[in-house]
């Protein structure tokens, strides 16, 4: 007598990941992003910034959020070319 064995319905592929939208890993950057965002809004003050040649003057939380999004550009991309 033979059993027949279904296949299970794990989309993973049995490697065990958890699925779902709220997984450790993003509610641990959601966390993060938070207390960045936090930090950026919270230093106001204008600031001199040299960029190369010129010296500018620009609200600090201006000169991290850029900062930040061109760090989340380039994380991106690396992200991107290993795939």
């Amino acid at each position: 007598m033979s059993r027949k064995t279904s296949k299970s319905a794990d989309p993973s592929g049995g490697k065990g990941t958890r699925e779902g939208p709220m997984t450790p890993a993003r509610i641990a950057v959601l966390v993060l992003a938070a207390l960045g965002l936090i930090f950026i809004f919270e230093n106001t003050r204008s600031t001199r910034i040299r960029l190369l040649i010129p010296e500018v003057t620009m609200p600090l939380w201006v000169a991290l959020l850029a900062t930040g999004l061109i760090g989340a550009v380039c994380g991106a991309y690396a992200m991107g070319r290993r795939r």
